[in-house]
């Protein structure tokens, strides 16, 4: 195990401030100079340690609706590919010279 920069009883101060204090985790890690993915994973390792569930008990009911979303976005995307190909192929006949075939006069 490596040798941590901050004592167990700041870390466990840290936690119960975030816990019983109604600003958020990155104001509170900007206050104490700590890293907010750092305040984010010793909030984690207490809650499992601890027993307290986190706040992903609502996931299938949200997995349900991105599964929508990203059905709907695929069918976007479908279409946004077809439009730009159609653009594609009249930017490209536009860009043709017609003329060329008949001569060139200069």
């Amino acid at each position: 195990m490596r040798n941590s920069k901050y004592t167990k009883e700041f870390k466990d101060s840290t936690i119960q401030l975030v816990l019983n204090n109604n600003e958020s985790v990155a104001k509170i890690a900007t206050d104490l100079d700590i890293h907010v993915k750092t305040l984010y994973n010793w909030i984690s390792s207490y809650k499992k340690e601890h027993n307290i569930p986190t706040r992903s008990t609502g996931t299938s009911s949200s997995t349900e609706t991105l599964d929508e979303e990203n059905k709907r976005l695929r069918r976007e995307n479908k279409i946004l590919k077809q439009e730009r190909d159609i653009l594609k192929k009249a930017t490209a006949y536009k860009g043709t010279n017609h003329f060329s075939k008949v001569g060139k006069f200069f």
